[in-house]
């Protein structure tokens, strides 16, 4: 099958042919419809998040299972699906729980095992890990939900607990930024947007944010928030992942108001200095959000299917497999559009 492939951290990934995925008795394998470009695969490509080499990357995706592993109940082939970035084992007390995105023997295509940036991937625990597609909601769509959105929305509505007419803080509007916008509106939240570009900041009021910072002009980003919400938001999220972004999402908040780290801090980034004499005099709540379990798709994907949340709208360019590579590696520089890019595939039938 084709696929694209890194050979060392840094260097160009290329297309390639390699072998085809091999389906575990628990799993199945899928043929690729559509599969995104995450800056999580680009910290996996810089060498920020270690994977071995070399690597397939890739862990946004939706598409049709093409074999079915032979213990296997729930799944056939031609099912239409997509997945979460964590693919639990579905056995350990977590999994059992119903939070397989913190299982400890957890699997995430694109990380510890090949990826989707190819025209078919390999996926275990099939029973406890896929999510079944409505045929309303397209392969490219589905694509951006499996990290990005489906992160955001977890992070809003179980560790926020955001409510209607509070105050969300977005800081960073790339891919997830974005859909935290756009569903805190969904929510019927007010939101404040912060980022350092003006394209980024122009679509998150396109798509409902009431108020933004643009942090390039703005000497103190968290003070110009709490001016903005009239003494901080109830909700805030640091949707990029960086020291400047945690620090001033936990500055943003109001008293009693819940911090969200939801972009990666990795390296010499991964212990920001987050002011906790804040936290505690201020009764803070601070939450780590990791994705979101297959068990709790539903929920987003009804409000998907309704028009509530429009996914679609986040989707910014569309590149063949060929072109994936070279977008991966765009993400050393800001990016020139908002929006998602998606990698979509024709499949093997056209």
């Amino acid at each position: 099958m084709r696929a694209v492939v890194y050979e060392r951290h840094g260097e160009p990934p290329a297309l390639r042919e390699v072998p085809e995925p091999v389906c575990a008795p628990d799993g199945v394998v899928v043929e690729v419809r559509a599969t995104g470009v995450c800056r999580s695969d680009w910290h996996a490509w810089r060498g920020h998040d270690p994977v071995s080499l070399p690597h397939i990357p890739g862990h946004e995706l939706a598409g049709v299972v093409a074999e079915v592993g032979s213990e296997v109940r729930r799944w056939h082939r031609g099912d239409r699906v997509t997945v979460p970035f964590v693919v639990g084992c579905g056995v350990c007390e977590h999994c059992r729980a119903g939070d397989a995105q913190v299982c400890p023997d957890q699997t995430q295509p694109g990380f510890t095992g090949p990826g989707s940036f190819a025209e078919r991937v390999a996926l275990g625990a099939a029973d406890a890990n896929l999510v079944a597609l409505p045929e309303s909601v397209e392969f490219a769509t589905a694509a951006s939900l499996g990290c990005r959105f489906a992160t955001a929305f977890r992070a809003i509505t179980a560790h926020g607990r955001l409510q209607p007419g509070q105050w969300l803080a977005v800081h960073g509007c790339g891919g997830v930024g974005l859909s935290a916008v756009m569903i805190g509106v969904a929510l019927g939240a007010r939101v404040v947007a912060v980022d350092v570009s003006r394209g980024a900041l122009d679509r998150a009021r396109e798509l409902g944010a009431e108020h933004v910072v643009d942090a390039r002009s703005a000497p103190d980003t968290a003070a110009a928030v709490r001016e903005l919400t009239g003494g901080g938001a109830a909700v805030s999220l640091d949707a990029l992942g960086s020291v400047t972004t945690a620090v001033a999402s936990v500055g943003s908040l109001r008293r009693r108001g819940r911090h969200v780290q939801v972009g990666l801090l990795l390296g010499a980034a991964s212990t920001p200095p987050l002011p906790m004499d804040r936290v505690v005099a201020h009764e803070l709540e601070l939450y780590g959000s990791h994705g979101m379990a297959a068990h709790e798709y539903p929920a987003m994907l009804e409000l998907v299917a309704d028009g509530t949340l429009r996914p679609d709208l986040l989707v910014g360019e569309v590149l063949s497999l060929e072109g994936a590579g070279a977008a991966l590696a765009a993400m050393d520089h800001p990016p020139t559009t908002p929006g998602m890019t998606v990698i979509r595939l024709p499949g093997r039938g056209g």
